[in-house]
């Protein structure tokens, strides 16, 4: 039986050749429970034994799929359980900052790119081991290069925690460019997300699972350019067939490298991942359909119509779609979202609408760090509004600047990109944002029963 033809069979070819396809991210989840122990040396030890038998094959794997199949796989990722949770015996932020640094020395020590899952739950509250994880925060990712970390302050089942807010927007401004670029706050964050900063082993899942993130931007650029007078729905259907193949190969090196490891394939993130690289931007898909920038109006439309294209491909592509699988939009780590911010067509208010219609939320933005915190704490609670509402998962990263003003940029590099200072607006102090408690959630929680 025939399953490419040679028209397929090229396509991809040319995808990978000169479209910029890639596999963004194959990330090893692993239970990391087991290693709780009621003493720091304890943990520690415990931590290291549970992790290194997976660790010593997982670089190679990841290595022989890509040779094997010839793609390009960007990095490689280990998700382990919510840190904040192996704290709960001990309590104690600086066992956090230990802790965190044992994750990125063994992270570096097998060539992995980066780990996530330092981590802590608190849409409701915080616990003894919440406690410690937040106020370790900045300590932790200031001092470590491959940890990544997030807060998850929203939920629509519980509601939206002001305090965890306005402790997020805290933990934010004592950080440096570089640490706060690995550090989210979140809202309905799901348990098996690919993508740093959110991944971590979500408490649902078997001991040892692989989760795939796909990339692509290029080649959905290429096929927009090519339908320049195309009506709508001839456009989506083009964008919905290069969604399928992107997906297709995604699911691929993800049940190769799970089948090195021994251990299950768990999902495809269907999220069309950008990175700073020419030709490989969202941002550029949006105006290849017609937009004069990104951020200008049309954009929501642009980005919905895009989202749901990718959606129903990468869904006739997979079972096992998982993660945010959406549309990412983070402004510093696309050259022409970066661009359009520095230019004032892409503002926060833009990015908030489209946040409606993609899975990112305000993503790799960059503020003054002499922000007030109340402001940074009210557009943070903007976004889990938005995320309690719509009943989705959505996040805010941003990257403060010191002495930064609007549309000076910091180059972070790598896939990071160029970071633009965004301009928070002229209120400087808002009351709203000092008030404390749990928001209670909305009535998306009724319909759920």
């Amino acid at each position: 039986m025939k399953v490419f033809s040679p028209e397929e069979i090229g396509e991809v070819l040319e995808m990978i050749l000169f479209r910029e396809l890639d596999i963004r991210a194959v990330t090893l989840s692993v239970n990391t429970l087991p290693a709780i122990r009621g003493d720091l040396p304890s943990t520690l030890s415990a931590l290291r034994q549970h992790l290194r038998p997976y660790l010593e094959r997982f670089r190679p794997a990841v290595d022989k799929v890509a040779a094997k199949l010839g793609v390009k796989i960007v990095t490689a990722r280990l998700a382990v359980s919510p840190v904040s949770i192996m704290l709960e015996p001990l309590g104690r932020p600086q066992d956090a900052v230990e802790i965190a640094k044992a994750l990125d020395d063994l992270a570096e020590s097998y060539g992995v790119d980066m780990v996530g899952g330092f981590s802590a739950f608190v849409h409701a509250g915080a616990s003894r081991g919440d406690k410690a994880l937040m106020e370790a925060l900045p300590d932790a990712l200031n001092s470590t290069r491959r940890l990544g970390g997030f807060v998850n302050a929203a939920s629509t089942s519980t509601g939206i925690n002001m305090d965890a807010v306005a402790e997020s927007a805290r933990i934010v401004l004592a950080m440096r460019p570089e640490a706060a670029a690995r550090f989210a706050v979140t809202a309905n964050v799901p348990e098996d997300v690919p993508f740093m900063p959110a991944a971590h082993h979500g408490l649902g899942l078997p001991d040892a699972v692989v989760n795939v993130a796909v990339s692509g931007p290029g080649v959905i650029e290429a096929v927009v350019r090519n339908l320049k007078d195309a009506d709508l729905r001839t456009l989506h259907d083009a964008i919905k067939r290069a969604a399928f193949k992107i997906t297709r190969l995604g699911e691929l090196v993800g049940r190769e490298v799970a089948r090195e490891l021994g251990v299950k394939f768990g999902s495809v993130d269907l999220s069309v991942a950008p990175s700073p690289k020419v030709g490989d931007s969202v941002a550029a898909i949006l105006e290849a359909m017609g937009l004069p920038r990104a951020g200008s109006p049309g954009s929501v439309f642009a980005l919905a119509l895009f989202v749901d294209a990718v959606k129903k491909g990468g869904a006739m592509a997979t079972s096992t779609i998982g993660g945010l699988s959406g549309a990412f939009i983070p402004v510093s780590e696309d050259a022409l979202m970066a661009k359009a911010a520095e230019e004032g067509a892409l503002t926060f208010d833009a990015l908030k609408a489209m946040s409606a219609v993609c899975n990112t939320g305000i993503d790799m933005a960059g503020i003054p760090k002499e922000a007030p915190p109340e402001v940074v704490a009210a557009l943070i609670a903007d976004v889990m509004a938005l995320a309690t509402s719509l009943d989705k998962p959505l996040g805010v990263r941003l990257v403060p600047i010191p002495g930064g003003k609007p549309g000076d940029v910091y180059e972070l590099g790598g896939l990071y990109g160029r970071v633009v200072v965004m301009d928070l607006g002229r209120y400087r102090d808002i009351p709203l944002a000092r008030r404390t408690g749990v928001v209670p959630p909305s009535v998306w929680r009724l319909r759920a029963g």
